[in-house]
C-alpha cells in the first residue's frame, strides 16, 4: 500500500512538472510574438523594409538596363558615319565651350582699368609691368581660403617704407633720431620716376626715407605730396636708382572700385608688419563708411573701410585687396584694446585716387644740402589747442621772435604773426615748418600764409619771401 502511495505521487508530480513545461512555453512564445509586432511598429524596422524593397528595385531596374544596352549594342550601326554623327555633338558643345571662355577672357582683359600716371618710357628695359588680375571665375562667390594666387600676382606691387626723422625727447630735453616702418603700394610711373601712395603719417617728419622692393632690394625715396588730413601722401623713387633685375621684378598696382564693395566679401591685406617684411592677412569686408576717431579733430574721415583682416603696425600705406587683386583701400589704421578684436581701418581708394592725381602733379622735393639750405630766420612755438579754444587763435606756428635782417623780416613778417602755410603745404608745428624749409636752397622765393592779429580778431595775409643762408 505504501509502494502503491508512492507511484501515485511520483506521478502528479510529473504531471505537474509537464502542465508547468507547457505553460512557460505558451508564455515565451506569446512573449516572443509579442516583441517582434512591436518591432514592425518601430520607424527603424520600417525603415530598413523600405531601404531593403529599394535595393531590389534598383538591382531588378539594373538587371533591366544591361539587358536593354545589350539590345541597343546589337542594333547600333557599324559604319563610321554613325558613329561620327553620335560624337558630333560633343564635339560641338566643346568648341562652343572653348570659345565662350575665350571670350570671357578677352572681355576680362578689354574691361582691365587703366593704370594712372603711366607715360610713354624712353626705353622698355624702364618700363615696370602692370600687375596681373586674377580671375572671380576662379574662385567663384563662396568664401575664400587659399589667396596665393593673388599673393603672388599683387606682392610685386607693395613695397616697405622705412622713415628716418628726429624727435624730442622730453626725458632728456633733447632731440634724438628715431626710426619708423610703413608700406606703401606702387600705382604708377612717369618717364623718370615710380609714383608710390602711403599714408602721410607714414612719412611725416622724415629725414630720410627708403624703399624696399619686393626682391628686397633698398633705394632712397623723396616726398611729392602730402595732404595730412586725409592721411596720404605720394612719394617717388627715380628708376635711375633701381638695377633692371628689380625693375622687372615689381609692378604696378590695379585700381578697384571701393564702391561697389559689398559686406561680407573677402578682403586680403598686405604690408610690412612690424618692419619685418611683407606679410598676408585674410578677413571680409566687415563695415563700409566707418569713423575710426570721432574725438580726433585732425582727422575728420567717416568714409573708411572696416575689415577684420588684421592691420597691424607697419601696415599702414599698405594694400587692401579684393579677390581679383584689385586695390580697393589703402591700409590706414587699427583700433587697439584688450576688449577689441578685428577692426582694421582702410582709405577707400575712390576717395584717395582724387587726392593721389593731384599729390603726383607736384614737384619732387630733394633735400638741399647742409651749404645750400635755405634759412627763414624766425623762433616759433606751436599754437596749443587750449589757446586755439580759449582765445580764439588760429592753428599754427606762433612766431615768438624775427631775427633782425633776416629774410623773415625782410618779407615783413612780425612777432605775433601765425604761420599757416608755407608754399601752399599747411603747418601747423615748428618741426613741419623746418622740415618744409629742408627741401629749399638759398636764394629761392617761396609764399608763406599768415594770420596778423587786427582790431577785431585776425586777419589773414600773404608775404612773398626770398630765403636767405643761415650765416647771413
Amino acid at each position: 500500500m505504501e509502494n502503491e502511495n508512492k507511484k501515485k505521487s511520483s506521478s502528479f508530480k510529473t504531471v505537474c512538472a509537464v502542465l508547468g513545461c507547457v505553460v512557460m512555453a505558451v508564455v515565451y512564445i506569446s512573449g516572443g510574438i509579442y516583441a517582434v509586432e512591436r518591432l514592425k511598429q518601430t520607424e527603424f524596422y520600417q525603415e530598413a523594409v523600405a531601404k531593403t524593397k529599394l535595393l531590389q528595385e534598383q538591382g531588378a531596374n539594373s538587371e533591366e538596363a544591361k539587358a536593354n544596352n545589350a539590345k541597343a549594342e546589337e542594333s547600333k550601326p557599324e559604319d563610321s558615319f554613325g558613329k561620327d554623327a553620335l560624337e558630333k555633338p560633343q564635339q560641338d558643345d566643346d568648341a562652343v565651350s572653348a570659345f565662350a571662355q575665350q571670350e570671357q577672357e578677352e572681355q576680362i582683359e578689354h574691361q582691365k582699368p587703366a593704370l594712372p600716371y603711366t607715360q610713354p618710357s624712353a626705353g622698355a628695359n624702364v618700363n615696370v609691368a602692370n600687375a596681373d588680375l586674377i580671375s572671380s571665375a576662379e574662385y567663384g562667390n563662396v568664401v575664400v581660403s587659399d589667396v596665393s594666387e593673388v599673393v603672388k600676382a599683387v606682392m610685386p606691387c607693395v613695397v616697405a617704407i622705412t622713415n628716418e626723422y628726429t624727435a624730442y625727447d622730453y626725458w632728456y630735453d633733447q632731440m634724438i633720431d628715431e626710426e619708423a616702418n610703413g608700406s606703401g603700394i606702387i600705382v604708377g610711373q612717369t618717364e623718370e620716376e615710380l609714383l608710390i601712395v602711403t599714408n602721410y603719417h607714414v612719412v611725416e617728419d622724415s629725414k630720410e626715407l627708403y624703399v624696399q622692393f619686393v626682391d628686397d632690394k633698398e633705394v632712397a625715396a623723396y616726398v611729392k605730396g602730402t595732404a595730412p588730413k586725409d592721411d596720404l601722401a605720394v612719394i617717388t623713387v627715380f628708376k635711375q636708382d633701381i638695377s633692371s633685375p628689380t625693375l622687372g621684378a615689381i609692378a604696378i598696382a590695379v585700381l578697384g572700385d571701393s564702391d561697389a564693395l559689398q559686406v561680407g566679401e573677402p578682403a586680403i591685406a598686405i604690408g610690412n608688419s612690424l618692419g619685418f617684411g611683407q606679410s598676408v592677412t585674410t578677413g571680409v569686408i566687415s563695415a563700409l563708411n566707418r569713423e575710426a576717431f570721432p574725438d580726433d579733430p585732425d582727422i575728420r574721415q567717416d568714409y573708411l573701410i572696416q575689415t577684420d583682416a588684421a592691420i597691424n603696425p607697419g601696415n599702414s600705406g599698405g594694400a587692401l585687396l579684393n579677390i581679383r587683386g584689385e586695390v580697393i583701400g589703402i591700409n590706414s589704421s587699427k583700433i587697439a584694446d584688450y576688449v577689441i578684436e578685428g577692426m582694421g581701418y582702410a582709405i577707400p581708394i575712390a576717395t584717395a585716387k582724387p587726392i593721389i592725381d593731384e599729390l603726383a602733379q607736384m614737384e619732387t622735393k630733394r633735400k638741399a644740402s647742409e651749404e645750400q639750405r635755405a634759412f627763414l630766420g624766425v623762433s616759433g612755438d606751436d599754437v596749443s589747442k587750449e589757446a586755439i579754444e580759449k582765445y580764439d587763435m588760429p592753428a599754427g606756428v606762433y612766431v615768438s621772435r624775427v631775427i633782425k635782417g633776416s629774410a623773415a623780416e625782410q618779407a615783413g613778417i612780425k612777432k605775433g604773426d601765425i604761420i599757416m602755410a608755407l608754399a601752399g603745404e599747411k603747418v601747423t608745428k615748428m618741426t613741419e615748418l623746418q622740415g618744409i624749409l629742408e627741401y629749399y636752397t638759398a636764394g629761392m622765393e617761396i609764399e608763406i600764409t599768415l594770420m596778423r592779429q587786427q582790431e577785431g580778431g585776425y586777419q589773414e595775409k600773404t608775404v612773398n619771401v626770398v630765403l636767405g643762408h643761415k650765416e647771413d
